[in-house]
């Protein structure tokens, strides 16, 4: 992880996200509602660049998004505080727990679960899931080819 994922435009989705749900936690009740419509806008822009309404950056933004909703009735509300936690880790350090345990789900793995491939999905520094932010990085690559 470098300092160029700061550039990424997904990178800048996830630390808005970041300062709005910690706003929320701290009191501010609509940065809650405002990282929801940012999750909104963030899912609509991944599938205006993939095309794809079932791509797994798109399953990632919209299992967030359902969390953040989740997280509304009240006996939830301390899932906010994971995804505080997990998405500070995605921008800080570029580990996305979300899109790892996504990549798990039967319809986004190739090989049979088993304790190895979750010692490797969660314990390896590199995943072999695809980054939450790799679909910016494949359109900017297009944008200066094309």
């Amino acid at each position: 992880m470098t300092m160029a994922t700061t550039r990424e435009l997904g990178w800048w989705y996830w630390f808005m996200t970041v300062g709005l749900l910690a706003s929320s936690l701290m009191g501010w009740w609509m940065g809650l509602y405002l990282a929801m419509a940012l999750c909104a806008v963030q899912i609509g822009h991944v599938i205006w660049l993939t095309r794809d309404v079932t791509s797994f950056p798109v399953q990632v933004r919209v299992a967030y998004l359902g969390l953040l909703l989740a997280g509304l009735w009240g006996p939830l509300q301390w899932i906010h505080w994971v995804q505080l936690v997990g998405t500070g880790a995605r921008v800080a350090i570029g580990y996305c727990f979300l899109a790892r345990v996504l990549s798990l789900a039967f319809w986004n793995r190739q090989q049979s679960l088993s304790w190895e491939l979750l010692v490797r999905t969660f314990f390896s520094p590199q995943s072999s899931v695809p980054s939450c932010g790799q679909v910016f990085q494949q359109f900017q690559l297009e944008r200066g080819q094309g």
